[in-house]
């Protein structure tokens, strides 16, 4: 039977898309199903905040009356004006072994963003750089933490091989190890002591009770740091606090901190750090209702290990020793909490003093995700 790629166009069809990944990865230990109702307020035009600068389009790829494949088609608007382009962007990407399907989806998804004046398509992204991005090349033998996909091994050869997408850029997964302070170099420690007297910096734990202050703080913090990386956009105020709304019940504050002047409050630096809650998630199959938030308690309880979503310093003061105070600070929680490690990132492939210095603190890659880009 040929394949046939439509977009979605009625609830059922949203639903397939949605679900589809279930059926592609029956079976396989390392794949952590998402919560179904966050997928679906992620891709609802209503209720996602990304939708008032951006649009898109979903496409469903059939073949014989079942879907074999998924991708969507975005433009931001924001993204394009921050990073003077007419880049498209592609994303959600899921398919059967299957390269005619596959052709099909990025053809469609092509043709969607050149008949909106895109001049390149650049992806997966879903749904920007400050989501989940890239198509993981390497790690697979590893369940991914919270925030990070997994996919068959088969979709770069589907990408690179059948369809001749060209990479844009590899971002890295990095090792976090928080116990064994004496084989961290002396001069991380000595910096990190120093901060406060030399520097008249402090550093203290993410406060809670006053989430919608602090999210502006780390809000201000987070665009200024990343602004010159590679396919970066600013994240606006609604989007942070729809964030912030997500990801305050799994927020732990002995896992996310400021560094700011001591008499001034002035933010300098800061870390996001999270619980990797996709050891939760692995168990509930997409579900918290009726009895997974049962589940969720209790399994809660046994994460043993973070990721590191953001360690950043303002400019200004890079080289004061606050990210050596922020990295202590992780050996510290690790002291008071049952999680030991886990992993950072990621990094640009480019970025070569953050890489050369999470090398230095003992880090080691751990997964490789992969843009691609084709010319419109």
């Amino acid at each position: 039977m040929a394949v046939e790629v439509k977009p979605v166009a009625s609830r059922g069809e949203l639903n397939a898309f949605i679900k589809l990944p279930w059926r592609l990865y029956r079976g396989e230990p390392n794949w952590v199903p998402p919560l179904l109702m966050d997928v679906r307020k992620r891709l609802d035009r209503k209720r996602n905040p990304f939708f008032e600068h951006a649009e898109a389009e979903y496409f469903l790829a059939w073949r014989d009356g079942r879907p074999v494949g998924r991708v969507s088609a975005h433009i931001d608007r924001n993204f394009n004006e921050f990073q003077k382009n007419t880049w498209g962007l592609w994303g959600w990407f899921e398919c059967e072994d299957d390269p005619e399907a596959a052709r099909a989806l990025l053809y469609a998804a092509a043709g969607w963003l050149r008949e909106r004046g895109r001049d390149r398509m650049v992806g997966p992204m879903d749904f920007t750089t400050n989501d989940e991005i890239g198509l993981l090349i390497a790690g697979h033998e590893r369940p991914p933490v919270i925030l990070c996909q997994w996919h068959h091994p088969y979709y770069q050869r589907l990408l690179e091989h059948d369809l001749g997408m060209g990479k844009a850029m590899d971002v890295y997964m990095w090792s976090l190890h928080i116990t064994g302070r004496e084989k961290v170099h002396p001069a991380i420690w000595q910096a990190a002591d120093q901060l406060e007297a030399e520097h008249g910096i402090v550093c203290r734990p993410f406060r809670k009770k006053d989430l919608h202050a602090e999210v502006a703080r780390f809000v201000n913090l987070y665009n200024t740091v990343l602004e010159r990386n590679w396919g970066f956009v600013p994240l606006t105020e609604e989007e942070v606090y729809h964030y912030a709304k997500d990801l305050k019940p799994i927020l732990d504050e002995n896992w996310a901190m400021f560094a700011e002047r001591k008499y001034t409050g002035e933010i300098v630096g800061g870390a996001l750090t999270l619980l990797d809650y996709n050891q939760v998630l692995a168990k509930l199959n997409g579900r918290l209702l009726p009895f997974g938030w049962m589940r969720a308690l209790r399994e809660r309880r046994r994460i043993d290990a973070v990721r590191v979503i953001v360690l950043g310093v303002m400019p200004d003061y890079r080289h004061t020793g606050v990210a050596a105070r922020l990295y202590q600070m992780h050996f510290d929680a690790a002291e008071r909490t049952p999680q030991k490690g886990g992993e950072m990132g990621w990094t640009l492939e480019v970025n070569e003093a953050m890489n050369r210095a999470l090398e230095g603190m003992g880090a080691e890659i751990t997964r490789r995700y992969r843009v691609y880009e084709r010319a419109l």
